[in-house]
């Protein structure tokens, strides 16, 4: 499993000490992180490309929209 930062850099370059939203983003990383590879797994078992599908997944990642920008 993919191991989460040591350290989540906020938009201001100092790293987030607040422990509650440390907490959301250590459990948010281990649920997108079984979630991408639940879908990874499937895709590669049903006969897709490892090397397409880690594309495709990638893909999804970079074109995600902020939820900063309206």
């Amino acid at each position: 499993m993919s191991a989460p930062p040591a350290l989540w850099p906020g938009s201001d370059g100092q790293p987030i000490s607040c422990r509650e939203k440390v907490k959301v983003l250590l459990e948010n990383h281990a649920e997108a992180t079984q979630v991408l590879r639940d879908a990874f797994e499937d895709a590669v078992l049903m006969g897709v490309d490892e090397a397409a599908m880690r594309g495709i997944l990638a893909e999804i990642i970079a074109t995600l929209p902020s939820p900063r920008r309206k």
